[in-house]
């Protein structure tokens, strides 16, 4: 963990099966990720992600394929063995210990030097913020600086693959955004490769080099954020990443984000246009979200404040718009 970044290791899960009794959660689940990114899986509870953490991490048995980190088949590895560390939401620090005892923890099992231990251990508290409450218990500590820990206990072992299940569901809106940013800025620093596990869609947007989308033990679509969002293959993706308009038009479906529908005097030629209902004007402090209704479609437009103020009262008539080439078919 020094300044210089060290590149995490690739992560292949290849045709995994897991089944719970009858209940299957992963089917010849594939996913090939990249040393050194930050990869985030996305869905809703039961799409599979925590089963397939705990699968790489070793907490579960496989039922059959295979996992490889950095081209080594960890599959049947035990846990001790892996070098992946872990952070969960819960935290899970030991509250008899202090910050300093629980982060060298990990360094104690591994039977690493006590000089050697205790230059890592004050090396990564200094890199969470926390080097002046080393002598602190849990107990002590807000979620936020004990999340710090279960962070700063993870990187300490130097490990190949870093698996964040949840991480940040505990905490509140202003907090978890300040530590997106730290995470991910340690990240980019350490060179570390990040599993991370959220059904936030605005966490994965924000945090993500890749993003898998999950939906029941499948794999939806995987991509740059910017590519999801933009270009999702279907309308599961398209309204799982952000709002999403749905828009028939000459037999298609279109998937239209709210930025791209434009009002009244914003339309220019090119657009597909249409005449529309204004069901609900919702002021969000830049921007007002117009709730519109045109034929059978229900339609939200993102409308800069300073521009429309007091323009959109319920059941009033307008036009609105938007370019064909930045919408999707799904």
């Amino acid at each position: 963990m020094n300044d210089a970044p060290t590149q995490g290791q690739s992560v292949e899960i290849d045709r995994v099966r897991k089944s719970y009794g009858p209940t299957q959660i992963l089917r010849d689940f594939s996913l090939a990720v990249p040393g050194g990114s930050f990869c985030t899986l996305l869905g809703a509870s039961g799409s599979g992600k925590t089963t397939l953490l705990k699968l790489i991490a070793g907490f579960e048995v496989l039922d059959g394929g295979a996992i490889r980190l950095g081209g080594r088949d960890i599959s049947h590895v035990p846990v001790n063995r892996r070098n992946i560390g872990m952070v969960f939401q819960n935290y899970a620090l030991f509250p008899h210990m202090s910050v300093q005892d629980n982060v060298a923890f990990g360094l104690s099992m591994r039977r690493v030097p006590k000089a050697e231990a205790a230059a890592r251990v004050a090396e990564a508290l200094e890199m969470v913020g926390l080097a002046p409450l080393a002598g602190r218990y849990p107990r002590q500590l807000s979620g936020g600086q004990q999340q710090r820990v279960a962070l700063a206990r993870a990187l300490v072992i130097r490990p190949d693959l870093l698996l964040m299940d949840e991480p940040l569901g505990a905490l509140d809106k202003n907090l978890r955004s300040s530590l997106q940013s730290e995470i991910k800025r340690l990240q980019a620093r350490l060179g570390v490769t990040i599993l991370f596990v959220t059904h936030d869609q605005e966490e994965a947007l924000h945090m993500s080099d890749l993003i898998v989308v999950l939906d029941a033990g499948r794999i939806e679509q995987v991509g740059s954020p910017q590519a999801l969002y933009r270009r999702p293959a279907n309308r599961f993706v398209a309204s799982f990443l952000g709002d999403c308009n749905f828009v028939e038009l000459e037999g298609r479906t279109l998937a239209v984000r709210p930025e791209d529908v434009m009002l009244g005097k914003n339309i220019h030629d090119g657009m597909h246009r249409r005449s529309a209902t204004v069901e609900e004007a919702t002021f969000l402090g830049s921007h007002l979200r117009v709730t519109l209704r045109s034929g059978n479609d229900r339609i939200v437009a993102l409308a800069p404040f300073g521009e429309y103020e007091g323009a959109f009262s319920s059941g009033s008539h307008l036009e609105m718009g938007f370019e064909v080439s930045k919408a999707t078919a799904v």
